[in-house]
């Protein structure tokens, strides 16, 4: 049945069912079946999303606040509610993570034969060697810096950890002072791998380093005691721009407002709960902070560096690694460019190699029949390969456009350095079309030949990152295809011009029809339905929050399309529900590897088409961000994505159930245990 307009839409709120999929992510870390070192490394992978989430999005409902009444209205949930259920939900969970930690996995380890001590687990030779390497290498570093009450509170750095130092002897526990020591994890590795004895291996974080040695900092006092609390502050990373000063010097406005974020507003303080109340007190006093603000923890914050874990050499306790395969057809062909131009290519990553993405642009930095190459770059390598491969390629003459987007977040620093060593080296670098982030990962290379131009493109649904694409499962296309190619050629050519707009009948971009062109599929498949044909959507996504877009979907299960979607993150959609999804079934999988590609499917009455994407089901995406979708034409390529989904769609060991409850139960059907990353590496490994 057709849903109208003022009908209450079954609807997750986007920050809540952000917080679901960190769960997800702590499930990793409870799974026995997972390599223990590797439960560890997702503890610090949740612990990042985390300070991420209130970096960002807590940031942002935050603001709201602020808003006027009339302003309010049009917000689409109530934010004080928002931030209410966030805590309650982030204060659940990190009491589920805190005590995963200490009451599971150092058993676990020790167990193993792997012991994480603190500064009281020290015996002589283990305390001798800390006290050694703490002089040599840790107290140089240090800074710390006496509290006067009476003077304004040092200032905290985001994501930073500090300890807050108690300094008194135990007959006058109220005559005491104050310290500040931030800890040098930026400078030093946060775990010390002490000396083995036995077969017994040892691990002591740097903080309990610091803890065994505070009176090495603190001598010059008459102090006998000491107790450090740990204690961590996140600031609003959002950057707010000058419109004016954006228009003067880009560079410049975004290196202001870098320096801006570092001071940017508190939304958490997260603190060692084993602090005295009088010294919470004065904290919060001296920070300004909120009830709100509070998050108690344990004795130990900023957990994203065990995603550093040290390997220690125990195999077993790591995962084992997947070697990248090799793709024969390119393999047969001295050249990728010939290779492409006889037919599409497809790379599955980060079970094949990236290699041949840097090869595609070597080969065309190289070629004397090769005029220019055009790229959209998003989030890039510190020590980026594709990087160097363009630059070369303008030191043989050709012309090189990078559109290099200033706006990816937590990485403009980053990609202003590399603007900077880009435009050095001749190659012409555009940043953003107006009010809008380029999202799209496309690259097209012109060659002309005997006065014909042909163009090869390459279009991927993840960053030209060689780092991230051995972690993100994407795709990655090759063609020729004139009905691609010519269409990128148009996108290019407008963004050169700082604009966005054109007509295009084959590719998909957005903001101009990518929207329009899922929406009309849907609505076809929704026709389909109602004339008593099969009808099926397949979705493949990190995403789905936009409105419109979930308001079809649930128009096309009432009219009874089948549809399955795979989504990593943010589901807004609620799948089952009477009247409004009995037809959609939803799944998330968390593994080894990120999922990130975005994949469309639709039935199209038996002739089914399939698009690959940088884009997800956002309003930001279809609305705000340059995009671009293509349609796989090769029925090769496209049976290889479709197998990959199927493979997804049948896993059972690491897929949840999107549900109503939004519990993220396992898949459970009783069958032959299915673990699709792993079968999906060992199908393309037999395929080659």
């Amino acid at each position: 049945m057709p849903l109208k307009a003022p009908t209450k839409l079954p609807f997750i709120n986007r920050e809540i069912s952000w917080l679901l999929f960190n769960d997800r992510v702590l499930q990793e870390a409870h799974d026995t079946t997972v390599p223990l070192f590797e439960r560890l490394r997702f503890m610090g992978i949740f612990s990042n999303n985390l300070d991420e989430f209130f970096r960002v999005r807590v940031a942002s409902v935050t603001r709201m606040l602020a808003v006027d009444k009339k302003d309010k209205a049009r917000i689409l949930y109530n934010p004080e509610k928002v931030l209410k259920q966030i805590k309650n939900i982030v204060l659940k969970q990190q009491h589920k993570f805190e005590d995963l930690y200490s009451n599971l996995l150092l058993k676990e380890l020790a167990d193993e034969k792997v012991f994480i001590l603190n500064e009281n687990q020290l015996n002589v030779s283990r305390g001798q060697f800390v006290k050694n390497y703490f002089r040599d290498k840790i107290l140089p570093t240090l800074v710390p810096i006496m509290i006067d009450k009476d003077k304004p509170f040092p200032f905290l750095k985001d994501r930073s950890i500090y300890f807050v130092v108690k300094l008194f002897n135990q007959d006058e526990p109220l005559k005491h002072k104050l310290a500040l020591i931030e800890l040098p994890t930026d400078i030093h590795s946060r775990f010390l791998v002490l000396p083995e004895t036995n077969n017994l291996k040892y691990i002591i974080l740097l903080d309990d380093v610091i803890r065994y040695c505070l009176e090495d900092v603190f001598h010059i006092f008459n102090f006998k005691s000491y107790e450090a609390y740990t204690i961590k502050l996140t600031r609003d990373a959002e950057i707010d721009f000058d419109l004016n000063d954006l228009q003067l010097n880009l560079l410049d406005s975004f290196t202001k407002s870098l320096k801006q974020r570092k001071r940017g507003k508190p939304v958490r303080f997260v603190y060692d709960q084993a602090m005295p109340r009088d010294i919470l007190r004065f904290l919060k006093t001296k920070q300004h902070l909120s009830l709100d603000n509070l998050i108690p923890g344990g004795r130990y914050h900023n957990f994203k560096d065990f995603m550093s874990f040290p390997s220690l050499n125990l195999p077993k306790l790591n995962f084992t690694p997947l070697v990248p395969l090799d793709i024969e057809s390119f393999n047969q062909s001295n050249s990728i460019l010939t290779a492409i131009s006889k037919a599409d290519r497809i790379v599955h990553l980060p079970y094949q190699k990236f290699d041949y993405i840097i090869q595609f642009l070597r080969e065309a930095a190289i070629d004397p029949k090769v005029e220019s190459i055009k790229i959209t770059l998003y989030r890039v390598a510190k020590e980026s390969m594709i990087a160097n491969a363009l630059i070369n390629a303008a030191r043989n003459g050709k012309r090189v456009v990078v559109v290099l987007e200033l706006k990816a977040r937590f990485d403009e620093q980053n990609n202003i350095n590399w603007t900077e060593k880009l435009m050095d080296e001749g190659v012409k670098v555009l940043h953003s079309v107006p009010n809008m982030k380029i999202h799209s990962k496309i690259c097209l290379v012109t060659r002309k030949d005997k006065g014909i131009t042909t163009h090869f493109a390459n279009i991927g649904t993840g960053n030209y990152n060689e780092k991230t694409a051995r972690i993100y499962a994407d795709h990655s296309l090759f063609t020729a295809n004139k009905k691609i190619t010519h269409e990128l050629h148009k996108v290019f050519e407008h963004l050169e011009r700082g604009t966005i707009s054109g007509t295009y009948s084959n590719i998909l971009v957005s903001p101009i029809n990518l929207r329009a062109q899922i929406e009309k599929h849907i609505k076809k498949e929704i026709h389909h339905a109602k004339q008593g044909k099969k009808a099926s959507i397949f979705l493949k996504l990190n995403s789905l929050s936009d409105e419109k877009i979930i308001r079809l979907l649930y128009e096309a299960s009432n009219a009874g399309v089948k549809i399955k979607i795979i989504v990593r993150g943010i589901c807004c959609l609620v799948p089952g529900r009477k009247n409004f999804s009995e037809n959609i079934q939803v799944i998330s999988i968390i593994d080894r590897f990120l999922e990130h590609a975005r994949v469309f499917c639709f039935g199209n009455a038996g002739k089914e088409l399939m698009f690959i994407s940088s884009a997800d089901l956002m309003l930001r995406n279809l609305d705000m961000r340059v995009e671009v979708a293509v349609p796989i034409y090769d029925t090769k390529v496209k049976k290889e994505i479709k197998d990959i989904l199927n493979l997804q769609w049948a896993d059972n060991t690491k897929a949840r159930i999107i549900n109503k409850e939004q519990n993220n139960v396992y898949v459970n059907n009783n069958e032959v245990a299915h673990r699709s990353q792993l079968e999906t590496y060992i199908k393309l490994k037999i395929r080659n």
